[in-house]
């Protein structure tokens, strides 16, 4: 397993599980099954309603803490300082640690600077190893990352061959933070899992397209989270540390990216609406 370094130090594995849409009657299991094929670390929120059990899998592994990187983030309806102070509180009770390895502002919207003094605040007691953001575009980064004493050392966008984030990624890279994708295999939309460049790419190595895809993500810098429920579509996945694309293949697979979202536009006044909507989802 490859490592990333933080701008604080801090390494995390380049690759972990994801457990957006896992059910809490099944995270426990995933998780486990995850940690039995070999994943360090696991991505989850205070919005997925499973933190519990990635804590109570982690607990039951035997794995000593600090050999796992714990991932979360805090959801909008826990914005502002004081609400995202307990919440924060609330996601190690929670997970059953001491720490988190990474908190991350999981959307643009609502009180976000309220929310990262708070970030900031347990960072310095020790609370949360690392910090940064989820789905900040450009503009949100910039101006959050001018605006406080720690900037953010992380942001998870969505990201895939599809839409590859090349203009977000240099502003990142100016920043100091590295970048993460969610939906690393576009949940198989716009026919992924057919798509012909990656699967003619992936015969040369014996490889399939998600692990195409994953291994040009890695190749790019790019922190990844794949999610599925089945164990040996895990080992499938956190198998792509035994070959190399070539400068040739990386081009290619470039010319794949639409520069758009396959799910929606943080810009977007009707997203915008939605994600009010959704406030109280925890």
């Amino acid at each position: 397993m490859e490592n990333i370094k933080l701008s604080n130090g801090v390494e995390m594995p380049q690759m972990g599980y994801g457990v957006y849409q896992v059910t809490p009657d099944e995270c426990e299991r995933c998780v486990s099954d995850a940690l039995n094929v070999g994943y360090r670390m696991i991505d989850t929120a205070q919005a997925y309603a499973n933190e519990e059990g990635v804590g109570n899998a982690v607990k039951k592994s035997g794995i000593a803490r600090d050999e796992v990187f714990i991932v979360s983030k805090i959801w909008i309806s826990n914005y502002g300082y004081e609400k995202a102070k307990a919440s924060i509180d609330e996601s190690l009770r929670k997970l059953q640690m001491e720490y988190i390895d990474l908190m991350l502002l999981h959307q643009p919207f609502c009180d976000r600077y309220g929310a990262y003094r708070a970030l900031e605040e347990a960072y310095r007691e020790g609370k949360l190893r690392a910090i940064g953001v989820s789905n900040f575009y450009p503009d949100h980064l910039i101006d959050l990352a001018s605006n406080v004493d720690v900037k953010p050392m992380v942001n998870q966008v969505e990201t895939h061959v599809f839409d590859q984030q090349v203009e977000g990624q240099k502003y990142m890279d100016e920043l100091d933070c590295r970048i993460m994708s969610w939906g690393p295999l576009a949940e198989g939309r716009n026919g992924f899992f057919t798509n012909e460049l990656l699967g003619e790419i992936g015969k040369k190595y014996g490889k399939s397209i998600p692990q195409v895809a994953l291994r040009w993500l890695l190749q790019r810098g790019v922190i990844i989270i794949p999610k599925s429920t089945h164990k040996e579509r895990m080992a499938e996945n956190l198998n792509i540390f035994d070959f190399e694309l070539t400068a040739d293949d990386m081009a290619q697979i470039q010319t794949l990216d639409t520069g758009k979202s396959l799910f929606f536009d943080h810009h977007d006044g009707e997203v915008t609406k939605m994600f009010m909507g959704w406030r109280g989802l925890v």
